[in-house]
């Protein structure tokens, strides 16, 4: 005989039953599209002398818990409080009183499990290593006069020169003349020589008259053991751990986090009042941990791809990407984008691997940006280091730049044209003698915009134009990542005489600050900086990565040169036009057959230059070559790498001459 039950009884069971799981029902979502979506703006820490408020987005779990320490590294909790739930995911705690210099972490339970102590994404104050955020009062970390510090005039995106470096390799030389070798500070210095006195460091930058200073990653990376700087350890820095606090080993004290934040103010300062403005390489594709980083021991999975085997996806090929295009990553990358303008005064951003982000949030990003100052200047890597499961018509790739609003990218059409392939180091490029090329340098020349008298079937990798104005795309040879430019030519052409290499990469930084669009140089080429053939320099020691300011007085030449080419392109705007009509309208290339020949006019006043006609002509041939001019009397600019006085009597007319490897600029 069956057993029979009350029907109130089994309401009663279902009942407790459905109030003990109602809570864990709550954290229950079909996909990441279910979870909510907090608007507000105070995630993280709000910090007044009378209390501190902890507001964190921690949707699926169960329990918060904060943990309130002394020290930034050891030590049990003072204590430890249980956080409120709040409104769309968000939990919430505020302590009473003053807790200034106190540390903190949070941990969370999910499913029944805690996950590990961390700080918060949005923590903007961490101690040694970033394992504990710290409560700060910012309005005591500003330097003296930051109240007064501003941006250096800019008149528009066309007159910007960028020069990248990494902050460790500027001064740790021991022949930089600086004291605060391989630190923010290094930065901040002003009157350092090398060893034949010649300037170095800041005041070097501030000589060769470029506009911004591009700094490799300074926010807090993991791969550096921040209490061991004897080790002299190295790194480029695309490791994110927190993106809102200044990186430790680059402070003269990692333990007190209000020192590296003050310190950091000090040398944007620093360059500010050098007029020189900051640029902040930003990595928010991937974190330098995946499982146990920050975002995901409070929402996991949530702020990163999956594949379709529901695995981390790995576009960045560093073990994760982000994910850009979900609701509370957007909202994490523009409000830490909008931390720096406003707590740091920085004047732009380079976006890592931007390609691995979707194109709505770039162009969101560049929205707060540019209505906070519309000079703030944003561009990215328009490509990925793998596939990606963001759809391809959202990623935020070069060949979408005209998609992209205010937002620039990288030309590697140009770079790989003028010095070879950079992974491919005995391939040689234009100037260093390699014929097929001519295409791309022109597509490089006109910044990447349509232009008549270009084949794309020739270029090299983009077979059409991509930017709807010239100033979106920045045009470089060489940079942090690959051969160094000088490296990479004694790679290709070992053959060479090292006068003949010097040539070339004169050639190769003139086509660069010569052509429209945005130049980009990478810190030390206008002296042959090497780092010793060694292609990947990411974590080599500093005898590799230091920019070795002896080098400057080997080469006072070479240096002279470009600045004089740096303050041509200043004088003149015929070099720098600001649309893509203008550039079809007053560039014209001239018909030469020679493969390593090439020259085109800058006419009729281009962009309401004072010159009428201005003709440009590079010869990567390792012959003289004869160059009949265009009807007229010209006046010589640049011959044979010499700045002529624009006022002297010379008049070439005819037929020409031109050196090899060499440019030349006659004015009209």
């Amino acid at each position: 005989m069956k057993e029979r039950y009350s029907p109130f009884l089994l309401f009663g069971v279902l009942l407790i039953l459905f109030n003990a799981c109602d809570k864990e029902m709550k954290t229950i979502y079909n996909s990441f599209e279910d979870y909510p979506v907090y608007d507000g703006g105070d995630l993280g820490l709000t910090y007044t002398a009378q209390k501190s408020q902890f507001k964190i987005w921690a949707p699926t779990a169960t329990e918060v818990i904060l943990n309130l320490y002394e020290e930034g590294l050891l030590g049990e909790p003072l204590e430890k409080q249980k956080l409120s739930p709040g409104e769309n995911g968000v939990w919430e705690l505020t302590v009473p009183g003053d807790q200034k210099n106190k540390f903190y972490t949070f941990q969370v339970n999910i499913d029944g499990h805690w996950l590990e102590e961390v700080p918060d994404p949005y923590a903007k104050a961490v101690g040694a290593n970033g394992k504990r955020g710290m409560v700060v009062d910012f309005s005591e970390t500003n330097p003296e006069g930051w109240e007064e510090d501003h941006r250096p005039p800019l008149s528009g995106f066309e007159d910007i020169i960028i020069y990248e470096l990494h902050i460790r390799d500027l001064s740790i030389s021991p022949g930089s003349g600086i004291q605060n070798k391989g630190k923010f500070l290094g930065l901040s210095e002003t009157g350092t020589v090398n060893t034949a006195g010649l300037t170095t460091g800041l005041d070097h930058i501030k000589e060769m008259g470029v506009t911004h200073v591009h700094l490799l990653p300074a926010f807090d990376f993991r791969s550096l053991d921040e209490t061991r700087p004897e080790d002299n350890k190295y790194n480029w820095g695309y490791d994110p751990l927190n993106y809102n606090v200044p990186e430790g080993i680059y402070a003269t004290d990692p333990y007190d986090g209000s020192v590296r934040i003050r310190e950091f103010k000090q040398m944007v300062k620093a360059l500010h009042d050098a007029g020189l403005r900051v640029i902040l390489d930003v990595v928010y594709n991937h974190t330098g941990f995946t499982e146990n980083s920050n975002f995901n021991q409070l929402v996991p999975r949530y702020y990163y791809r999956q594949d379709t085997m529901g695995n981390f996806a790995n576009g960045s090929a560093c073990g994760n990407e982000t994910a850009s295009d979900r609701p509370m990553m957007r909202k994490f990358i523009i409000e830490s984008v909008r931390h720096w303008i406003e707590e740091y005064h920085l004047d732009g951003f380079r976006f890592d691997l931007m390609a691995l982000h979707d194109i709505e949030t770039m162009n969101q990003v560049s929205k707060m940006a540019q209505d906070i100052d519309p000079t703030i200047f944003i561009y990215g890597e328009g490509w990925q280091a793998g596939g990606s499961p963001l759809l391809p018509e959202k990623q935020a790739t070069k060949f979408q730049a005209a998609q992209l609003d205010q937002i620039a990218v990288f030309s590697d059409d140009i770079r790989d044209a003028i010095k070879g392939h950079v992974f491919t180091p005995e391939q040689g490029g234009f100037v260093s003698g390699y014929e097929g090329l001519k295409e791309s340098i022109k597509f490089g020349v006109v910044a990447s915009t349509q232009h008549p008298q270009i084949d794309y079937s020739k270029v090299n990798y983009s077979k059409a134009s991509y930017a709807d104005s010239p100033l979106k795309t920045i045009s470089y040879v060489s940079c942090h990542d690959n051969n160094t430019l000088w490296d990479k030519l004694a790679l290709s052409r070992p053959e060479a005489s090292s006068d003949d290499r010097k040539k070339m990469a004169q050639l190769a930084l003139t086509i660069v600050l010569t052509s429209q669009g945005v130049p980009f140089l990478h810190a030390g080429s206008e002296f042959l900086r090497t780092k010793q053939g060694v292609e990947n320099s990411f974590e080599s020691p500093d005898v590799i990565n230091q920019i070795d300011w002896d080098r400057k007085t080997e080469h006072q030449d070479l240096v002279k040169y470009i600045q004089d080419l740096i303050q041509l392109r200043k004088m003149h705007p015929a070099f720098r036009m600001k649309e893509s009509e203008q550039i079809q309208r007053h560039l014209e290339f001239l018909p030469i057959e020679d493969e390593l020949m090439l020259a085109y006019l800058l006419k009729n006043y281009a962009n309401e230059d004072e010159w009428e006609n201005i003709f440009i002509a590079f010869n990567a041939n390792n012959t003289s070559q004869s160059l009949v001019l265009p009807d007229g009397k010209w006046m010589p600019v640049i011959q044979n790498y010499q700045i002529r006085n624009t006022n002297e009597e010379r008049v070439l007319e005819g037929n020409i001459k031109i050196e090899p490897y060499s440019a030349i600029i006659l004015r009209k």
